[in-house]
């Protein structure tokens, strides 16, 4: 490591606390993988940053909020981009390369200020995510659905106008917020979003000496989920503009457990299938292609 003794890195990253938050988490352990390592934070600000009103669906789906953070590594603005993986699209841009998935935080939604099982009928719940409204739909058709963006702060300062809200845990948990009532959503109610709480790290994929030096920061269980997760959703070819979902666990042989599901978008049909393997995207792309060709999910996305 001694010849990157003093190293300065650019890490780009979007302006919002929780994404600093992140960056920081990523500067943390690089500077543990070696002290001599200066990073500096270049902030972009995303097409979703700067739209805070236009559902995520309507602006494109995945993507909104990574792009110009991955043209600032492209050229040459910053050495490496922090993400929130779950918004990264399925395939990776050429001339990029996804170096590095850290430790994973908890990939659930939340409930806030109800919990569900006290959510009364005709609960007015606020969430800009399809996935989220078409997931509890099909749990409680009672319930109705109202728009919310905006950082996670501007969220919880709106909760009070509705019954709930839904957000990430793990952005809960990252901003050290605890919210007077927070119910944590086990997977069978409420399948999170693909590489939900996890981060994911890019750089150029000709730059040898920051992947090399991101190969240090990776958590083979987190990546070992993620890739199975992003299998899944590259073999949909579909984004968060559509219902989907997918939870990945790796048991105690080593094999990963992929959950994946398919919706209409008012939640009337939920498809969900669950398999084992050893090749995490192997396995993803297997679970997707059984919704589709076997469950009838090719249908279901207007595919013929």
């Amino acid at each position: 490591m001694a010849e990157r003794e003093g190293r300065r890195i650019r890490a780009a990253t979007r302006g919002s606390p929780l994404a600093r938050w992140q960056a920081e988490r990523v500067a943390d352990l690089l500077r543990a993988v070696d002290p001599g390592i200066e990073v500096e934070f270049v902030v972009v600000a995303t097409t979703g940053d700067l739209d805070r009103t236009t559902p995520i669906e309507q602006m494109g789906g995945q993507g909104v909020f990574v792009k110009e953070v991955q043209v600032a590594v492209l050229d040459g603005r910053a050495d490496l981009a922090v993400h929130s993986a779950k918004d990264l699209p399925a395939l990776t841009p050429d001339g990029l390369l996804l170096a590095a998935v850290p430790e994973r935080g908890d990939p659930r939604d939340a409930l806030v200020g109800c919990r569900f099982v006290d959510l009364p009928d005709g609960a007015r719940v606020a969430t800009g995510s399809i996935r989220r409204r078409a997931h509890l739909a099909h749990r409680r058709p009672d319930l109705h659905f109202e728009p919310l963006r905006g950082n996670i702060a501007t969220r919880l300062a709106r909760a009070s106008d509705f019954d709930a809200i839904v957000v990430a845990q793990a952005a809960l948990d990252r901003l050290g917020l605890v919210p007077d009532v927070v119910d944590p959503l086990d997977p069978g109610i409420l399948l999170p979003q693909v590489a939900q709480g996890a981060l994911a790290v890019e750089c150029r994929s000709d730059d040898t000496a920051t992947s090399t030096l991101l190969a240090g920061i990776e958590d083979p269980i987190a990546r070992r989920t993620v890739d199975a997760e992003r299998g899944f959703l590259a073999e949909l070819g579909a984004g968060c503009d559509l219902p989907v979902a997918a939870h990945a666990r790796v048991l105690d042989d080593g094999s990963v457990e992929l959950t994946g599901a398919l919706s209409s978008p008012d939640g009337s049909t939920l498809l969900l299938e669950t398999r084992q393997g050893a090749d995490p995207e192997a396995l993803g792309r297997s679970v997707a292609r059984h919704l589709l060709d076997e469950r009838g999910g090719a249908s279901l996305l207007g595919r013929p």
